[in-house]
């Protein structure tokens, strides 16, 4: 048995070395032959990168290293341990996670998630999980980008919000049954004797001690690392957007573009949807944009592509997810399920509630009336220097972060109760 696990493992590499090897070599012929495309790819990926994710992920990056630093992932994981685990059987600083998840967008979770991974603060299996259901996107983004700046309309925000992070949160509980071998299970835990803040705050105290670098040399540290990850963030996009361009340029992609428009004719949907899924598969932003770009298509429908896209998240984020968990034992073919299966699901959750959400008045909101009262550009998300995503990000977070953690507490309490009728019950 152990020889059978050993030649599929030696196939399996020699397999994945053969594809990667292939297909490296076939994205640089067709940069050598088609080099004018790759470079106005690669500098188009540059841009949204220096002024879109730098100002956007760089403070966030350096936020989670002095957040473990201080203890207070451990002090929040504390307060919220008797909430997460009869829920997503994750230990309480999943919950932090969550809600920084939610608030700051992809790939943020994945980072603090990988940190936790090393310090040991959570096995493979409960990282993840916890890495499948944070890789969202941020508000901003979603309703800014998205819906303002893409579909033109304010009509799409709510449902796609809903469908979005709703799906993740499912996505969660249901992997909950998922792995319960001892040492993942979040319910094997010891609960916390006496008070609990008194609990939080030792907690915090021991990682601080734990840790003992000097404020300064954490921060110095801190900027260090995030600023290399920002790098391989920004190089990860360069190549995503040069290696989409190249593959559509060369028509390679036709295939896989006539496949998806006849697999959605047979659904009975419209084939046009297709490059919308196409581009989504290597880039969130070019495929909501391609989403939303025919109007002559079904609003639900081009939402429910846009809640896919947005929920799958594109090659070049899993492959920052990737990247950040490479430290760890993490595995990728589990996470690429989690973000197929949440796709889906939040197309499907688009179609259940978009009767509740859809109303002639709405329909009839235009972003002129909107930007009339607000001085938020539309495409501010994606093109705007400096400090201005920043400054958004200042006044969404702590909003979003609030609001998920008390869906966690008001559910987590509500399960707690639930538990305890039921032990009465049987007693």
């Amino acid at each position: 048995m152990r020889n059978i696990e050993e030649i599929s493992s030696r196939r399996l590499s020699l397999a994945s070395a053969v594809t990667i090897g292939g297909t490296s070599l076939l994205l640089g012929c067709l940069a050598l032959t088609d080099a004018q495309t790759a470079l106005s790819a690669a500098l188009r990926g540059v841009s949204v990168w220096w002024e879109v994710l730098f100002p956007a992920l760089f403070p966030f990056f350096v936020l989670s290293e002095l957040l473990l630093g201080f203890g207070i992932v451990h002090l929040a994981g504390t307060l919220l341990d008797p909430f997460m685990r009869p829920l997503f059987r994750l230990p309480g600083v999943g919950g932090f996670i969550v809600a920084i998840g939610f608030a700051s967008g992809y790939p943020v979770g994945a980072r603090l998630t990988s940190r936790l991974m090393e310090q040991r603060l959570v096995t493979r299996n409960q990282g993840e999980r916890l890495v499948s259901m944070t890789t969202t996107s941020d508000p901003i983004f979603l309703i800014g980008a998205v819906c303002i700046g893409f579909f033109g309309s304010l009509e799409a925000a709510p449902v796609l919000a809903v469908a979005h992070y709703s799906g993740a949160l499912m996505l969660g509980l249901a992997s909950r049954f998922r792995g319960r071998e001892p040492d993942s299970d979040g319910n094997t835990a010891e609960p916390t004797k006496g008070n609990r803040i008194r609990a939080a705050l030792s907690a915090m105290h021991k990682a601080r001690m734990s840790d003992g670098r000097p404020f300064g040399i954490l921060l110095q540290q801190s900027l260090q690392s995030s600023l290399t990850l920002m790098m391989i963030v920004g190089g990860l996009v360069v190549f995503f957007s040069a290696t989409l361009d190249l593959l559509v340029n060369s028509g390679l992609l036709a295939y896989f573009r006539d496949m998806i428009a006849g697999l959605l004719h047979l659904l009975g949907a419209s084939p046009n949807l297709a490059p919308a899924f196409v581009n989504g598969t290597f880039e969130v932003t070019l495929g909501a944009k391609a989403a939303a770009a025919n109007a002559e298509l079904p609003l639900v429908d081009r939402v429910a592509v846009a809640a896919f896209v947005l929920s799958w998240a594109g090659l070049s984020v899993h492959a920052q997810v990737a990247g950040l968990m490479s430290r760890t034992d993490w595995r990728y073919l589990p996470f690429a399920r989690a973000r197929l299966y949440h796709g889906l699901l939040a197309m499907l959750i688009v179609y259940l509630i978009w009767p509740l959400f859809h109303s002639d008045l709405s329909a009839q909101l235009s972003v002129d009336a909107w930007l009339s009262e607000s001085s938020w550009s539309p495409w501010s998300h994606l093109a705007s220097p400096g400090l201005y995503p920043l400054l958004r990000s200042a006044i969404w977070m702590p909003v979003v972060f609030a609001f998920v953690l008390a869906v966690i507490v008001i559910v987590g309490a509500a399960a707690i109760g639930i538990r305890k009728l039921d032990r009465k019950a049987k007693d």
